[in-house]
């Protein structure tokens, strides 16, 4: 009982919490120096993690507290296409992340925040930096301190990046916050995934953005699963989503349906193992009705996997939609919720091979051919070295082929160096 009263007023206080989080709006307030912003703002977001690390610890029963640093040194081309042919960027990414997990009987709640810090004065002026100042989650609050820019190249700033806590128990698991909706079984594209998709193009393919939700899962048998989302979205509009899936002999398969002021899916999700070679298949795939776009149409993938007796693992997915949008359409419905479903082509094949040479070194590589009328591709080779279970090291490139007139071709190629460590 005193974990669930303890709980109850977590959540009540949780909004007068989050308040400093929100960005000044009085005439005063905007003739205070940004410096003075980024105190009132990081003051609030440590006042906030230290609120949370004393819950935390009162309840700790089964206790995980982890720190994780991502630093990326990059040799990145510029991300608009008009600037692609002299502009590139060499700059360092850091990104320090503190995560707290307890459980306590049935009950577990998870909070993560980040600390986010780029130090390069060409890049930090550029509009590529200025894309990202406006990149932060479709939810109705800020959860992103102000940034607040030192010896004119570098800024650093603080968000939170989830916050759920929930209830699971036998057939039942509900969660509410800030957290992680996963839907899809792509490993290149999750066109049905309307939350969180993948996005292959990025730096960190599977690094997202919070969706501020309360999902509800049910498991009527030990081959069924329903659930239930209910999400808040920025503008304190409601997206809903109901999924029902049955694990058969020959496949898993899921029916996902997914509504909001601005779209509907219809879509389907299945996986199996394709007869006794070894192999696995997937497939997903949905109708939409876009309103904001006054469009419907229809989009799937197909995949197979293959793990060879050597080692190397080999992954190839195919992506077909009925429709294509321009770049002047994407950048103008950057906010849709359909945002990833926005392709310049048809079909797009894509692959990927994966090797561990021994222990400690193992490589990748991806490779995405876009089958529009101006036929371009887009290769990420990396190359990694495990020092240990707490350190990785990595080198990487985004490597963009085609005219200047194509969907890849348009921008240039980019490099990074990444040193990963845990705690």
């Amino acid at each position: 009982m005193w974990f669930r009263t303890s709980l109850l007023k977590f959540f009540q206080n949780l909004r007068y919490i989050l308040v400093g989080f929100s960005h000044p709006t009085t005439k005063y307030h905007r003739r205070v120096d940004k410096i003075h912003h980024f105190h009132i703002g990081f003051s609030s977001f440590i006042r906030f993690l230290f609120v949370v690390s004393l819950t935390l610890f009162a309840w700790s029963v089964d206790h995980k507290f982890t720190i994780e640093n991502s630093n990326f040194t990059l040799d990145q081309a510029s991300a608009l296409p008009e600037n692609s042919d002299d502009a590139s960027y060499l700059y360092n990414y850091n990104r320090l992340r503190i995560s707290d997990t307890i459980n306590s009987d049935n009950y577990y709640i998870t909070a993560i925040a980040d600390v986010v810090n780029y130090v390069g004065s060409e890049f930090i002026q550029s509009p590529n930096f200025k894309y990202i100042e406006l990149l932060k989650p479709d939810i109705p609050f800020e959860t992103r301190t102000n940034f607040y820019t030192y010896d004119d190249s570098g800024v650093v700033y603080g968000k939170l990046h989830r916050l759920y806590g929930g209830y699971q128990e036998g057939k039942h698991t509900a969660t509410l916050g800030i957290q992680k909706i996963t839907m899809g079984v792509g490993r290149i594209w999750t066109p049905t995934d309307l939350y969180n998709p993948k996005n292959s193009f990025a730096l960190e393919p599977d690094e997202v953005f919070g969706v501020l939700a309360l999902s509800y899962a049910y498991a009527p048998s030990s081959l069924s699963n329903i659930r239930a989302i209910v999400s808040m979205k920025e503008d304190k509009s409601y997206k809903y989503a109901l999924s029902y899936k049955a694990f058969l002999d020959f496949a898993d398969f899921a029916l996902n349906f997914i509504y909001s002021d601005t779209i509907e899916m219809y879509g389907y999700e299945a996986e199996g193992n394709f007869f006794d070679t070894g192999a696995e298949w997937r497939s997903e795939g949905g109708y939409y009705v876009s309103k904001s776009l006054d469009s419907e149409f229809y989009q799937a993938i197909l995949g197979f996997d293959y793990g060879f007796q050597n080692g190397i693992t080999w992954t190839v997915e195919g992506y077909y939609s009925s429709e294509v949008f321009s770049y002047e359409e994407i950048l103008q419905n950057i906010k849709d919720d359909i945002l990833n479903n926005l392709v310049q082509s048809h079909f797009y094949l894509g692959s990927s091979l994966s090797y561990s040479f021994d222990l400690a070194w193992s490589g990748s590589l991806m490779f995405i051919e876009s089958f529009a009328d101006e036929r371009s591709r887009f290769v990420v080779p990396s190359l990694t070295y495990t020092l240990n279970d707490n350190h990785i090291i990595s080198l990487s490139a985004m490597l963009n082929d085609g005219s200047k007139q194509s969907e890849f071709g348009a921008f240039g190629s980019s490099y990074f160096f990444n040193w990963k460590w845990s705690y």
